[in-house]
């Protein structure tokens, strides 16, 4: 089998890959050859058992798409974007590279012909949901995104959706939920304070919350969105239907359940270490962001995530920190 990731060295495509690297096979099918891709060379990942091959390029350049699927991959798991705060501040970054870029990925996979149709995965996101909410939201609620990263991923899943029908290839999207706790350091997304106030104090550092205690966010770990992208390279797409793409399962926090987690687990110590300090950029963003999800469809299809905010922690502290904290 054969294997094209595109976002390879973000933190999902790290966690992805190494849970390749771990199982060594997908769907019972054995993997011969991964090729791993992103704007900066990602790392060959320790203990590949299969053939690797790492490619830094601009995949929304013409002819980089071309470049890619060249060995006909098997499996195509698309997790490059520019995140939510950067897709905001840069309007033709985030149309260039989460829009055009899917689009001459895709296009790339249809021009090849002579029978070939890959499994294709999609990352979507919960931001392609826009207010008014109602408490818990469906798969099919309206696509009325607030944001331009919102904007761009809701017509990726479209497009998604209309080559799968059209037979160029077998697509599967998956809305993530915000992933946390991140590892590593802040990126550039609006939702990074959601890591950031739980990954810093359990080290001992100081971190800033910029909105207030009462702002909910669905959530799953890392670990849950390594699982999440397994699960939809080997899925049956039959039972799937024409609705391609699936929000998947997580948990429903406020910020300050997030802290009470965080404070049940670490204690007070770490959670006198969040200083609150108002933003009101992020403020405004993550006021037009959902809250909760009816991940029905996802679940009954066996996607799995936590139960509790409380799991959350721990999994980044059994997965980050060998099991301690500061």
């Amino acid at each position: 089998m054969r294997i094209l990731v595109l976002g390879a060295a973000g933190m999902v495509g790290r966690k992805f890959t190494e849970r390749l690297v771990r199982d060594g096979s997908l769907g019972g099918k054995t993997i011969s050859h991964a090729t791993l891709h992103d704007i900066i060379k990602p790392e060959v990942p320790a203990g590949a058992q299969f053939k690797t091959t790492c490619v830094a390029s601009d995949f929304s350049l013409a002819g980089e798409s071309e470049k890619l699927i060249a060995d006909r991959p098997d499996l195509i798991v698309h997790l490059a974007a520019i995140v939510s705060g950067e897709a905001e501040a840069d309007f033709d970054k985030g149309y260039r590279i989460n829009l055009d870029g899917t689009r001459l990925l895709f296009d790339a996979i249809r021009l090849v012909g002579d029978g070939y149709k890959p499994r294709v995965v999609f990352t979507s996101s919960i931001a392609v949901f826009g207010a008014p909410f109602p408490d818990s939201i469906p798969d099919d609620f309206f696509h009325t995104p607030l944001t331009s990263y919102g904007t761009q991923k809701a017509i990726g899943e479209l497009l998604l959706a209309d080559y799968t029908r059209r037979g160029f290839f077998d697509g599967v999207g998956i809305r993530l939920p915000t992933i946390c706790v991140r590892p590593g350091k802040p990126n550039k997304a609006a939702s990074g304070f959601f890591s950031n106030i739980i990954r810093e104090p359990l080290v001992g550092q100081e971190a800033v919350l910029p909105v207030g205690e009462d702002v909910m966010h669905w959530h799953a770990s890392p670990r849950s969105a390594a699982g999440f992208l397994v699960h939809a390279a080997t899925i049956d797409g039959d039972k799937i239907g024409p609705r391609r793409t699936l929000t998947m399962p997580g948990v429903a926090a406020t910020v300050g359940e997030q802290i009470e987690a965080l404070r049940k687990v670490a204690g007070d110590k770490a959670v006198k270490l969040i200083r609150r300090e108002p933003d009101e950029t992020i403020i405004r963003i993550v006021a037009g962001w959902s809250r909760r999800f009816d991940a029905t469809r996802a679940t009954a299809l066996g996607f799995k995530a936590e139960k509790s905010f409380e799991e959350i922690v721990r999994a980044h502290i059994d997965d980050e920190l060998g099991g301690k904290v500061a």
